[in-house]
């Protein structure tokens, strides 16, 4: 069972783990251990998420969420598998409790008159200072 929070609890039968051999450090042992770990957990199939979290996570534009709602997690920070699997699920948890905060709405507001004018009197300041640029007479010799 992965704890999220309080009131969100991921069992263990949802959660796919594959542990393959992972790139980089590890001497003569990177060929013999599959000591990375891929974590797959179907967003879109969870019994455990409620429905506006699903939506949320869902409409989430990330690119280790493939086509069929599964968010694939892979993790191969450390040498060893069990911090490894660790890891995964650490990440999961925090892309979860990220997702249970419902973003503000936008509220659609205009500009000032005040805030206009501002904006117009700087573009028409810079204007004339690009203007004035490279103007003075030419002094023959």
């Amino acid at each position: 069972m992965l704890e999220i929070d309080g009131q969100l609890a991921i069992p263990d039968d949802e959660l796919v783990e594959k542990f393959v051999r992972a790139a980089g450090p590890g001497g003569q042992n990177v060929n013999k251990v599959a000591s990375a770990v891929e974590l797959r957990f179907d967003i879109a199939r969870s019994r455990a998420l409620p429905e506006p979290l699903r939506t949320r996570l869902l409409a989430r534009r990330d690119r280790r969420l493939t086509d069929d709602g599964v968010l694939v997690i892979q993790a191969n920070r450390f040498r060893d598998q069990s911090k490894n699997r660790d890891d995964a699920r650490t990440r999961l948890a925090d892309i979860l409790r990220a997702a249970q905060v419902v973003p503000k709405r936008r509220v659609a507001t205009r500009p000032t008159r005040a805030s206009k004018e501002r904006r117009i009197e700087a573009k028409k300041s810079r204007a004339s200072v690009k203007r004035n640029r490279g103007r003075a007479p030419w002094q023959g010799e």
